[in-house]
């Protein structure tokens, strides 16, 4: 008998960005010199006070397994930060710790939907693409809803509303957003609000992992909206905020699924890194002057990334509010210089120019009538960012007179 790997196996999607870094990884072994804009991770270290706490937990004996939601003080510090973010309460009840933010995802779909019964997950495109990935393997349908450049990359409630049906079980919101930098501002959430009132059936999975990366205005939360809370899964986590990505946690909150993720923890990874729960507690509880320094940085590579990418002939970009991702319009840099589209486009700069980048279709189906992006991360240095957009800038010149 010939061995098999299954359907669900073979469709399951994956984080394109690593992909695109293995590809410039080789590169770079090769001897390229590339500047790289793909992984959206903070560049700087976690703050001292964070680091220090993991060394202590380590030092303490803090090694072992902990409770599958989190160990209590984590989820206390964590449901303080995530109600006085949101202006709403939260028990320490409500709280999971996790792996990161990424699984609750997939537990958020598993446990919002039934396998092959039809049951429909709405998800913003372009967006993260584990969303869509996570979806199908779990056997719901992906119904996408395209965010606007001309609503500042939000989306058309009306179109919202065109897209629910009595099947739909659950809309992932994302705000501030990947890949865009999009926000949803309070006015685009209480339209949202106004529409799932109607809709009783849907929960709402809120992925705010870069709620404290806002720039323009505050970040608003739907949750804190009237009748919102108790069907809104909250999720947030250390990874964006005070640099911990390797450090895997991620924190979700809402008091009727916490005893359903809890379970799925148990059967997934029994629980988050004893260590970096302790790290984690600090991160929380501790001071915020570096988690606010590292916002104050981004907002100047945004401000330095968006003027620079708006002086290339054939590219727009739009101010995004919020995280570290910029997504220029390069619709007419690929008719200047004979690119087929956005993809095209992306590998002639990593080959010719030596700018690494994501494009649009790797973050779902291009929007009808939206033209050609590709992403930037500015988690980088700004003289990376200005040797970077020269470079780009002279591939265009030289690529349009050819």
């Amino acid at each position: 008998m010939t061995l098999s790997i299954s359907r669900r196996a073979n469709a399951l999607g994956t984080e394109t960005a690593f992909v695109v870094l293995a590809e410039v990884n080789r590169l770079v072994a090769s001897g390229r010199d590339i500047v790289s804009f793909c992984i959206g991770q903070p560049d700087f270290p976690a703050p001292e006070h964070v680091q220090k706490a993991g060394i202590e937990a380590i030092v303490s004996g803090r090694h072992g397994y902990t409770p599958s939601a989190g160990i209590a003080e984590l989820r206390e510090a964590a449901a303080r930060y995530l109600g006085e973010m949101r202006g709403i309460a939260i028990e320490p009840d409500d709280v999971v710790v996790g792996a990161g933010a990424k699984p609750f995802i997939a537990y958020a779909i598993l446990s919002t939907t039934d396998y092959g019964a039809g049951d429909e997950v709405i998800y913003p495109v372009p967006g993260f693409p584990i969303y869509e990935s996570q979806i199908v393997a779990h056997g719901a349908v992906p119904v996408p809803l395209y965010l606007r450049e001309s609503r500042g990359f939000a989306f058309d409630p009306n179109e919202l509303e065109d897209r629910i049906t009595p099947r739909t079980r659950l809309l992932i919101l994302n705000s501030p957003q990947n890949p865009t930098g999009g926000i949803l501002t309070p006015a685009d959430l209480e339209a949202i609000a106004a529409i799932l009132r109607r809709h009783p059936q849907i929960w709402v999975y809120a992925d705010e992992i870069y709620s404290r990366l806002v720039f323009d205005g505050s970040f608003s939360s739907i949750a804190a909206l009237p009748e919102m809370q108790e069907r809104t899964i909250i999720s947030d986590g250390c990874s964006k905020t005070w640099a911990m990505t390797g450090w895997r946690i991620g924190l979700t909150a809402n008091r009727t699924l916490a005893p359903v993720f809890t379970r799925w923890v148990t059967n997934t990874d029994s629980c988050a890194s004893h260590i970096s729960q302790w790290a984690a507690v600090a991160a929380l509880n501790g001071p915020q002057d570096a988690a606010q320094a590292m916002r104050d940085r981004f907002l100047e590579r945004r401000d330095l990334i968006v003027r620079l990418l708006n002086e290339i002939p054939g590219i727009s970009c739009q101010n995004p509010g919020g995280a570290f991702y910029a997504w220029p319009n390069v619709t007419e840099a690929c008719r200047m210089t004979g690119c087929a589209d956005s993809e095209a486009f992306r590998k002639r700069l990593l080959h010719e120019a030596g700018v690494a980048v994501l494009a649009d279709i790797h973050f779902g189906s291009r929007v009808p009538g939206e033209g050609q992006h590709i992403r930037f991360s500015y988690a980088t240095s700004n003289a990376n960012i200005e040797r970077g957009l020269r470079q780009i800038a002279a591939f265009v010149e030289q690529a349009s007179r050819s």
